[in-house]
């Protein structure tokens, strides 16, 4: 009786799984052919599921989508993960940290700037300006920054549609230069600040994306800007890079190719 239950488990499942690349609308013939299951086992299976939400069936094509508990379970997923993300990223950012020396901040994504959720202070003697709760625009920061360049057009162009202050004799506030900047940062997959958000502060930042793909926070390694130097890249970035995607996978990332 365990093993039939366990079974029909399995294979209620899978009926599910089936419509989640595309959630294209499927019948039953379509579903018994797909998985070879016996059409009767399907038919059964998938009327179970629609009676708890799973899946909602068209009463003129008689076929089956994705239902509304789908999107309640997506919705506490979201909710739950935005939630916990600063409790996922401080193990990895304390790591990062011990490993390179410097201070090694997370910013967290917000919808007119970023946040400063943890920050690991490095060994150095210089103390970075900020505590958590701080916030930073999208122009100037390296977590700001690398958020920005990998977000959705529709963001961007809110982001960029704001009028920019000047932290430093060094921000960024020209749209054009900005557009530049962003550019570059997608085409290498990370950003870099100089000067740009405090004066005497440089930092690299990478993206932490969630199982969306969209960019809810970043990594940030900072430092003097004579010490976190354009020269030291090859030495933080890889370290910075594996730690964002260590934090991203257990956000539920899974990495494409890009373009």
């Amino acid at each position: 009786m365990q093993n039939k239950t366990h079974q029909s488990v399995e294979r209620a499942l899978d009926i599910l799984l089936a419509f989640m690349s595309q959630n294209e609308a499927l019948g039953t013939q379509e579903i018994s052919l797909k998985l070879d299951l016996h059409k009767s086992t399907v038919n059964r299976l998938m009327h179970v599921l629609t009676s708890r939400g799973f899946l909602h069936q068209d009463m003129t094509t008689k076929k089956f989508n994705l239902g509304p508990s789908i999107a309640q379970l997506g919705a506490g997923l979201t909710s739950f993960l935005s939630r916990g993300l600063t409790r996922i990223a401080v193990p990895f950012i304390d790591a990062l940290r011990d490993r390179v020396g410097e201070t090694v901040v997370l910013e967290t994504a917000s919808s007119r700037d970023t946040v400063i959720s943890y920050m690991a202070e490095g060994s150095g003697p210089l103390r970075i300006k900020g505590t958590v709760g701080w916030r930073h625009s999208y122009n100037a920061a390296a977590g700001a920054k690398a958020i920005l360049a990998f977000s959705d057009s529709e963001m961007i162009e809110r982001i960029l549609a704001e009028k920019f202050s000047k932290n430093s004799p060094h921000t960024m506030t020209d749209i054009d230069q900005i557009r530049d900047d962003m550019r570059k940062t997608r085409k290498r997959g990370f950003s870099f600040e100089k000067d740009e958000n405090n004066v005497g502060i440089s930092g690299f930042g990478y993206p932490i994306f969630n199982y969306e793909e969209k960019p809810v926070a970043a990594v940030v390694v900072a430092g003097s800007t004579q010490n976190v130097t354009w020269a030291r890249r090859g030495e933080i970035v890889p370290l910075l890079k594996e730690t964002a995607t260590a934090i991203s996978g257990q956000l539920y990332y899974e990495k494409r190719r890009r373009k």
